[in-house]
């Protein structure tokens, strides 16, 4: 029998009543300070330091924080003949400072008392190990996880009590069988506490990990619970509560059989709760839910969104709440921002996050992004469900083909272990839609023992990839990085006789779906110099005596057209470009496009040209020639694409301008195209008789939405 809502209003007012949990913050400002060895905790704390942040950040300073030349990036400067053969190292790295740790000290009262008491530090680097009152609550070698340690007999319920954490402060503070993140390219490595710390107080049982799975299809969620009695034996209920977010609206409850827990053990149950007419969670309409579950003595609530999302190889597309769907976005390498000069306490601050994942994304017309070789505070997560991102979510290791070593020195079982912690902490994020185990590294153990023992974890069994190993599963996707100005000879006319049909990856074509979430190799520092990667690129195409201003043109000209290519030929499930934010120095290898990084103000060449080639409704001009002949007829193939769930029909317009913005030759014809369609039109303009500078110009206007722009720099010469 139906329910009425205020039935559901009703009794869900029994929820809160019946088990609570109480979390105690602990961010803000903590005293620091350093040591040689593990055991030697500072006498005295002369430093302080924001939590969440780094200890870069500590005041006063402390010299040299940050100096480690990781064996990644000793390699990529051996290759690249910057050091000699000789300075190859079997080590993690070479630490370049007179410490091996940090200190972290904050004193903290509870507000109750509760029969458990578990301290959780979100994300930590290099190594965690933690002491409540003196009391070594134990240890975690993640850097990219969350760390859960029992601090029940060590709290001073009606006291002032002092805790402790020690952080390593660079990668070799671990053992070697841990990974502690590899990059070619990262100069610095930070260590510290960069997400939230709290004190979670609830009485027996407590509910240890809450996992929340929606079926589309049957307007459900599977829900996991898994309570752990931290003594003796308990028998519970388990009540649900599920609310819309965020005018926490009833839409569903449910009780489930009781659960019985063994003394200082854990039982796992699974509860499937009906959401009539649920709205459905996509990046055009981000709809969320939260969950409260419930035992005797403790409540947990999570947010969620009904979606489903997949790759599919018959059809090598990627596949939203049942319909195809085409990735447009870029890449975000926060670790490598942590080195950024101006980074500061920037990635912490919630208004400047909420712009560069929500406000600036619309703009752009992204709808997902990699974060990549490297994750974020938990916080940015929430922010992209809310924002409507798809996250394809990168465990922190980039190795390539060449170094085997490394992957023989990780203790499989550690790997193992730290990747079911990284879904752990995101699998309720609508926006994680695609684990991604590695990136551009070849090592058998991810395919075959690390991803078969965690996928079965994932209730909602989003895809995976896998770097540049074999995919693990049938519909598993693979990723390419066509990074064509990487070859010398590259020039934008061999876009014309391309399609993109092979992967850069193999060489091969490929059976499985792809996705480009790498591509240009044209990166510019922020003043408009080229990056150590892009020096003769730019010596070669543009003149070594260019301007920052003509750099900053072409940069964002060449990747317009990049993005137009690889969305109009339809080969890839996915185009997302490299890279959004990261670091910009002198001897950076890559930058991101920000002309001001700290108030997120894009390059504006960036912003007009890129933006227009993100357009769902999307134009590419397959003409790349540099001249035109004076006063003769020249047709043109313009490609379109339609990324809408909903046919466009509307006028493609291709004009000829001068530099006034003067029409000098236009054509035109009416275009219509199916939903998540293509098609190529050819336009033929007669070419004026004035020489000079032009634009050549394919315009698509479809009702009252803003024209696609796709434009190439052409000069009309006499024939010769």
């Amino acid at each position: 029998m139906a329910r009425a809502p205020w039935f559901f209003a009703f009794l869900v007012l029994l929820v809160p009543l019946y088990g609570e949990r109480v979390t105690v913050p602990l961010d803000g400002t903590w005293q620091i300070d350093e040591s040689v060895s593990a055991d030697d905790r500072p006498s005295g704390f002369t430093h302080t330091v924001p939590v969440p942040g780094l200890a870069n950040l500590a005041s006063p300073p402390f010299a040299d924080v940050d100096r480690f030349d990781s064996r990644e990036l000793i390699e990529n400067r051996v290759r690249r003949k910057m050091l000699p053969e000789s300075a190859r190292v079997q080590t993690v790295g070479i630490p370049r400072q007179a410490r091996n740790y940090f200190w972290y000290r904050r004193a903290f009262r509870v507000p109750a008392r509760k029969q458990t008491a578990i301290l959780r530090i979100n994300k930590a680097q290099f190594g965690t190990a933690a002491w409540l009152n003196g009391v070594k609550l134990g240890e975690h070698f993640g850097c990219f996880t969350a760390s859960y340690f029992d601090a029940t007999k060590a709290v001073r319920w009606n006291a002032e009590n002092e805790l402790i954490v020690r952080v390593g402060a660079h990668p070799a503070a671990l053992p070697a069988t841990v990974p502690a993140g590899t990059d070619f390219e990262k100069l610095k490595w930070t260590p510290g506490i960069y997400d939230s710390v709290s004190l979670q107080l609830a009485d027996n049982p407590v509910i240890e990990t809450v996992q929340v799975a929606p079926d589309i299809h049957t307007s459900s969620i599977l829900v996991e619970t898994v309570v752990r009695s931290h003594g003796a034996a308990a028998k519970t209920a388990l009540k649900f509560a599920v609310r819309t977010w965020p005018d926490n609206r009833v839409v569903a409850i449910s009780d489930a059989p009781a659960v019985s827990v063994v003394a200082n053990g854990a039982a796992t149950a699974r509860t499937r709760i009906r959401i009539p007419g649920a709205q459905l969670w996509s990046p055009e309409h981000p709809f969320l839910y939260t969950l409260e579950a419930s035992t005797s003595g403790d409540s947990v609530t999570t947010r969620f969104g009904m979606r489903e999302f997949r790759f599919d190889t018959p059809t090598r597309r990627a596949y939203l709440n049942g319909r195809p769907y085409f990735l447009r976005g870029s890449n975000i390498t926060l670790h490598r921002f942590f080195e950024d000069p101006n980074c500061g306490r920037l990635p912490w601050d919630r208004a400047w996050v909420r712009k560069l994942l929500v406000d600036i994304p619309k703009k752009m017309h992204w709808n997902s992004f990699r974060f990549c070789i490297g994750p974020v505070p938990d916080f940015w997560m929430d922010y992209a469900d809310e924002a409507g991102l798809l996250i394809q979510n990168e465990f922190f290791i980039w190795t390539g083909r060449n170094m085997p070593d490394t992957w023989r020195q990780w203790s499989t079982d550690e790997l193992i272990a730290e990747y079911k912690e990284y879904m752990r902490d995101n699998w309720n994020h609508p926006s994680q839609a695609l684990w991604d185990a590695c990136n551009e590294s070849e090592a058998a153990v991810l395919g075959e023992k690390v991803i078969p023992a965690v996928r079965g974890l994932d209730l909602s069994n989003r895809p995976w990839e896998n770097g540049y190993n074999t995919p693990s599963g049938p519909d598993d996707p693979i990723e390419d990085h066509p990074y064509l100005f990487g070859n010398a000879a590259f020039q934008m006319s061999n876009l014309e006789t391309m399609t993109g049909g092979t992967s850069t990856n193999s060489g091969q074509p490929t059976a499985h779906a792809a996705f480009i979430n790498e591509y240009g190799w044209v990166w510019l520092n922020r003043d408009g110099t080229p990056t150590l990667l892009t020096e003769n690129v730019y010596k070669r195409l543009v003149g070594a005596d260019a301007t920052p201003e003509k750099r900053f043109l072409y940069n964002a000209y060449w990747l317009a057209g990049l993005t137009e290519f690889w969305r109009a030929h339809r080969n890839f499930a996915g185009v997302l470009h490299f890279v959004y934010l990261t670091a910009s120095f002198p001897g950076a290898f890559t930058s991101d496009h920000f002309h001001d990084v700290s108030r997120l103000e894009l390059e504006p060449h960036f912003v007009d040209y890129v933006g227009e080639a993100f357009k769902p409704l999307g134009v590419y001009t397959n003409f790349w020639r540099e001249e035109l002949t004076a006063n003769a007829p020249r047709t043109f193939a313009v490609m379109m694409v339609n990324d809408h769930d909903s046919p466009r029909k509307g006028t493609l317009r291709l004009t000829l301008e001068d530099a006034r913005g003067q029409v000098a030759a236009s054509t035109e014809r009416p275009f219509e195209l199916n939903p998540l369609g293509a098609h190529t039109w050819h336009l033929t303009l007669s070419v004026p008789a004035l020489e000079g500078g032009y634009t050549l110009k394919a315009t698509a206007a479809s009702g009252s939405e803003v024209p696609t722009v796709s434009r190439r720099m052409v000069r009309v010469m006499r024939a010769k």
